[in-house]
């Protein structure tokens, strides 16, 4: 059942299903979603114009989109504010540091993956935008899905909390264990599975993702890398949808701070690929944040069960965040300044998933 909260505009609901659910609310109306996936296709469409000839984009093409791809959202974030209020704004912000956070680690394993394939540096920022187009699909799906079950079972936040709380865990030991995260392209299950149906040329053909071969249509490596990213994507998901459901309920701000986190990894790509591997204690911050949210999830759902149960108020997650995030820089940058003539190895950083 759809109800309108009290003293509230029309457009901000509640769905109510059951005396034991957890209440999810919205602001978003039909006309708000419209003009949001009217924007993001809009976004997409520039992109897709900026890499239509194929090139290496120089450092400041690639601050200037990033710093663009940073603005639209800190933007959007106040108009929120303004005009929903400071808890929407609040967890708006919040949402999009942790996707933001979670996307820079997954450019890890998108780096290893273009070097495994040998993607031609004038071609990765079309591949970069084809996997992200991709998985917003995907997250797009994911999103619905969680939303239907936290209004239909109240123990989803139990289940959420549980997945980060094991993927938090998992990343944990990953970083002190130093894993190697190389890639075996050919042990890769969705590469095995295109291969199984289609041939695939050995040669990339530009920004193309078929050629005609031998009478009939053959993928092109880029198509290939394009399903590996896409692939990984899917683990990626299944720790970042929870993670920001665990700072709002709302389908909404999941959606779009999950959407401005994945816009600008394209250019962000190009920004950090030589900075990334100084953040040798991104993988033990994640770690927490991921454990810290998944406690919150649990708490929210044992709040929902008995009131006595405290939560963890959204301002505190996002200082509790900020201080992670603040805190593994500095000390990543001291790690690597203690040795500046040692190059890093491969192996000081593992990805999320």
């Amino acid at each position: 059942m759809l109800t309108t909260l009290a003293g509230a505009s029309p457009a901000f609901t509640t769905a109510t299903v059951t005396p034991t659910s957890i209440t999810t609310t919205t602001i978003a109306t039909p006309t708000l979603w419209i003009v949001t996936v009217a924007g993001i296709i809009a976004l997409f469409a520039a992109d897709f114009v900026v890499t239509r000839r194929p090139h290496d984009p120089s450092m400041r093409e690639a601050v200037g989109w990033s710093a663009f791809y940073i603005a639209v959202p800190v933007a959007f974030g106040a108009w929120l504010w303004a005009a929903y209020g400071s808890t929407q704004g609040i967890e708006f912000y919040t949402g999009y540091l942790v996707e933001k956070s979670l996307s820079v680690d997954n450019l890890f394993v998108f780096i290893v993956l273009l070097a495994a394939f040998a993607v031609p540096r004038e071609l990765r920022q079309r591949v970069l935008l084809l996997g992200v187009a991709g998985a917003l699909v995907l997250r797009a799906v994911f999103i619905a899905v969680g939303a239907q079950l936290i209004a239909t079972f109240s123990w989803t936040f139990l289940l959420f909390g549980a997945i980060l709380l094991v993927t938090a865990v998992k990343v944990g030991r990953d970083a002190l264990a130093h894993r190697d995260h190389g890639v075996d392209i050919q042990q890769l299950r969705s590469v095995r599975i295109v291969r199984r149906f289609y041939p695939v040329t050995d040669a990339y053909a530009g920004t193309r993702l078929t050629v005609h071969r031998d009478g009939r249509r053959a993928l092109t490596p880029l198509a290939l890398v394009a399903v590996a990213i896409l692939g990984t994507d899917i683990v990626f998901a299944v720790d970042s949808v929870p993670a920001v459901y665990g700072i709002t309920g709302d389908p909404y701000l999941v959606f779009i701070t999950n959407a401005f986190a994945l816009l600008g990894l394209r250019a962000l790509y190009f920004v950090l690929e030589n900075a990334l591997s100084a953040l040798v204690h991104l993988g033990h911050g994640l770690a927490l944040i991921l454990a810290f949210i998944g406690v919150k999830l649990v708490l929210h759902w044992a709040h929902g069960e008995w009131p006595a149960v405290p939560e963890i108020p959204t301002l505190l997650s996002l200082g509790v965040i900020v201080g992670i995030l603040g805190t593994v820089t500095v000390t990543s940058l001291l790690a690597t300044r203690r040795a500046p003539d040692t190059p890093i190895p491969d192996d000081e950083r593992q990805p999320t998933g």
